[in-house]
């Protein structure tokens, strides 16, 4: 990895990662913004057919409304797990809404970008392969909400398929990059991840998909969607 971008230092296990240099944080943040943009002009689904928008300008400002929303539940955490994840108060709702509401091409870019920006605040990276399976891959699969934008119960289906593509980009981060934690618990690497990721991801999914399911939740979040796509009910 450039020093350019990133420097070399020792973590509190005395395993080497690496830090970001401010050169790093600036390429991240303008590339976090450049997919974020394009996200916008990708928006598939139910498109607006009636008038050409040069710039879907709602549609960024509620996309970055939803990022900003999820990294701010991301620090609200109910449990937090020894090594990285934890059960936040909803935080991957915020970025799964943003598929629902655009469909699958606007949600995965709007989901990248996210990763990117967890990577910015909170980064822990010891190849580039991890970093891109851990951030860009996991969080990114999120945006596969998108999927059931038009469908029936499309939040709940398409908030399950997010989580389980996070679920297993997570899987294969802890089995290939942190297989060696497994001997501490007498696990084997594949069996230690699924059971640790699926710990965190599958205690806050429950919660989620209880919390959506509620009728008056579910019926606010479809007036929510309503609002991002300027329709009147």
């Amino acid at each position: 990895m450039s020093q350019i971008f990133a420097t070399q230092v020792m973590d509190e296990w005395g395993d080497t990662t690496y830090a970001l240099t401010p050169a790093g944080y600036i390429a991240l943040i303008i590339i976090m913004i450049v997919i974020l943009i394009l996200g916008c002009l990708l928006r598939s689904g139910k498109e607006t057919e009636k008038k050409a928008q040069a710039f879907p300008t709602k549609q960024l400002v509620f996309s970055a409304m939803a990022i900003a929303l999820a990294t701010v539940t991301s620090y609200l955490k109910i449990i937090h797990m020894p090594m990285g994840g934890s059960v936040t108060v909803f935080s991957m709702l915020c970025i799964t809404l943003i598929g629902y509401w655009y469909g699958l091409g606007s949600g995965l870019c709007a989901a990248v970008a996210y990763g990117f920006l967890q990577l910015i605040i909170d980064p822990y990276i010891i190849s580039i392969p991890q970093m891109l399976v851990d951030y860009i891959f996991a969080f990114g699969a999120l945006g596969l909400s998108g999927v059931f934008t038009n469908s029936k119960h499309g939040l709940i289906k398409g908030y399950i398929l997010g989580v389980l593509g996070r679920y297993f980009f997570s899987f294969l981060s802890g089995w290939i990059f942190f297989g060696m934690y497994a001997a501490d618990y007498n696990m084997s690497a594949p069996i230690y991840s699924l059971v640790y990721n699926g710990a965190y991801l599958g205690l806050e999914g429950v919660f989620t998909i209880i919390l959506i399911a509620i009728p008056p939740v579910a019926k606010a979040l479809g007036t929510v969607k309503s609002m991002a796509l300027n329709e009147n009910r």
